[in-house]
């Protein structure tokens, strides 16, 4: 499995960007794809995770709830994340990930791809 996040950049306090994950030689079709992302200083922290097949169910950090939303486009491969109402607290490298499972999406240790890391620079 190969993923490559993009759509990273610099923007103002409550401004939007989407980030984009294109994913290649993912045969399975169970388990969920999730967006983690890392600050500096900090460890990296889930963000949200989707099913990759037979439903849309979402989850979400409470941190991005209600502000960030997670989708997926089967048939483009592609997995993506709209992020809105930006703050400075969101700057961070944002990194798309596999897991072959439905349970513990929030945690680092059950996802077996990772991205490289697309940087989000949000300024007051």
């Amino acid at each position: 499995v190969q993923l490559q996040a993009s759509g990273g950049g610099s923007v103002q306090a409550g401004g939007s960007l989407r980030l984009s994950c294109e994913v290649s030689g993912r045969t399975f079709s169970s388990g969920v794809m999730g967006w983690f992302r890392q600050a500096p200083g900090k460890e990296r922290e889930f963000v949200g995770a989707i099913r990759w097949s037979g439903g849309s169910d979402t989850y979400y950090a409470d941190s991005v709830k209600g502000r960030f939303t997670i989708s997926r486009d089967n048939a483009k491969n592609a997995l993506y994340l709209q992020m809105n109402s930006l703050k400075p607290e969101d700057t961070a490298v944002y990194y798309c990930a596999s897991s072959r499972a439905y349970f513990g999406t929030r945690r680092l240790g059950n996802y077996d791809y990772w991205g490289q890391g697309t940087q989000v620079t949000v300024s007051s």
